[in-house]
């Protein structure tokens, strides 16, 4: 089966996807809130004193765990760190440099180009660590001021160049700022928002179920419609019997946990997972829908590709695998009828069964398709890692290319 998708309900998604998934949330949302008895409005509004009792018991569990890992490190589009940032704005601007400092680090650390690296970190250098160092208010010590200049002297700028920075900062912002700011409206407001979010329990009867568009060794894919939005998306259900009886529950437990590691960073080039429940006989993934076919059928019905075309592919290919690999995710079964077109076009990596985590542990097993599999994957016993996806992919594009 080729439709798949990403995390249980995934949080944080970004661009033009992001926005349109944020209207589903809020319309979700309120008409949950009305259920439990027409709160939707007062939930939303972030008026303090005003979630039910497990809702306020939630805000306390949050809050002691926040108290305890408050300082740690968090991605800079985080509701949290957003939410934190915005409160430091309005209202405590002593806080503003250090959060300013924190993103620009945050920024640098996604580079990948060394020589990118290398310009910004001397921007970071000079804006923040010197400027401070001669106006004599540098507030961090002069071990992380000694660790940047040294590796700098040197030209050396790992990602990790600013990281005793980084921890620096945290610990300042875990003090009197952060306290504060656990116990602001703005908090109250965050924890009312993961209340609502970790109590949505999907059902089918939130769908609308059409037509079978795809079946594989445990069940079918259907296409669907959530009933609050009016969305289409592909419906994944996979049979519990059949999983008993062909002994196939790590295989779909795998296939549910890699979809959940992927679909983070909302990558517009992997059928991502929005959301998974179970019925009492099914195990349902809602996935992105893809009308377009694979490439293995535009293959069989139109010949081979143009260079120009394999070019585009094997761009938004490549950038796919990239986002598996950053996840320490070996794909493992690259293949024409694996790689999914949309509407417009662009492709999507599909079918994440026999995806692995190599974060570790990496995997010896010999898995995939015969006339994609790596020589190390071919070799029982020989450990590998993403390094096998890159050789299926040249087998793709010339299987492609040459038919």
């Amino acid at each position: 089966m080729h439709h798949v998708c990403s995390g249980d309900k995934a949080e944080g998604k970004r661009g033009k996807r992001g926005r349109r998934r944020g209207g589903r949330k809020r319309g979700r949302r309120g008409k949950r809130g009305r259920r439990r008895g027409g709160r939707g409005e007062e939930e939303g509004g972030g008026k303090r004193g005003r979630m039910g009792d497990s809702g306020r018991y939630r805000t306390l569990q949050l809050r002691e765990q926040l108290n305890r890992r408050g300082g740690d490190a968090e991605e800079t589009e985080s509701p949290r760190f957003l939410l934190f940032k915005e409160f430091c704005l309005s209202e405590i601007e002593e806080g503003v440099p250090q959060l300013k400092f924190y993103e620009e680090i945050k920024d640098y650390e996604k580079l990948d180009s060394e020589e990118e690296r290398q310009s910004r970190s001397r921007q970071i250098y000079d804006g923040y660590i010197m400027k401070e160092l001669l106006s004599c208010s540098h507030p961090f010590s002069k071990k992380a001021v000694d660790h940047v200049q040294s590796h700098l002297a040197k030209k050396q700028v790992p990602p990790t160049l600013f990281q005793p920075y980084i921890v620096e900062i945290c610990d300042s912002l875990r003090g009197i700022i952060f306290q504060k700011f656990i116990e602001s409206d703005k908090f109250t407001r965050f924890c009312q928002w993961k209340n609502v979010e970790l109590n949505i329990h999907l059902t089918m009867n939130d769908f609308s179920v059409h037509r079978i568009i795809g079946r594989g060794g445990f069940g079918e894919v259907y296409g669907c419609r959530k009933a609050d939005t009016g969305k289409m998306y592909a419906m994944k259900c996979l049979d519990k019997k059949r999983i008993k009886m062909k002994q196939g529950e790590t295989l779909a437990l795998n296939e549910r946990i890699m979809l959940s590691l992927v679909s983070t960073g909302d990558c517009p080039f992997i059928v991502c997972m929005t959301y998974a429940f179970h019925t009492p006989d099914k195990l349902c993934f809602i996935l992105d829908l893809m009308n377009g076919g694979d490439l293995h059928y535009h293959l069989s019905q139109h010949g081979v590709f143009s260079e120009k075309e394999m070019r585009f592919y094997a761009a938004e290919i490549i950038l796919g695998l990239e986002h598996m690999h950053n996840r320490f995710v070996v794909y493992r079964d690259l293949k024409p009828a694996n790689i999914l077109l949309d509407e417009h076009g662009h492709v999507r990596i599909s079918d994440l069964g026999l995806a692995c985590d190599f974060s570790k542990k990496k995997p010896h097993a010999s898995v995939g398709t015969h006339g994609y599999m790596a020589p190390e994957v071919l070799q029982k016993g020989t450990a590998y890692d993403s390094s096998a996806d890159w050789f299926s992919l040249g087998c793709m594009l010339f299987k492609l290319l040459r038919g």
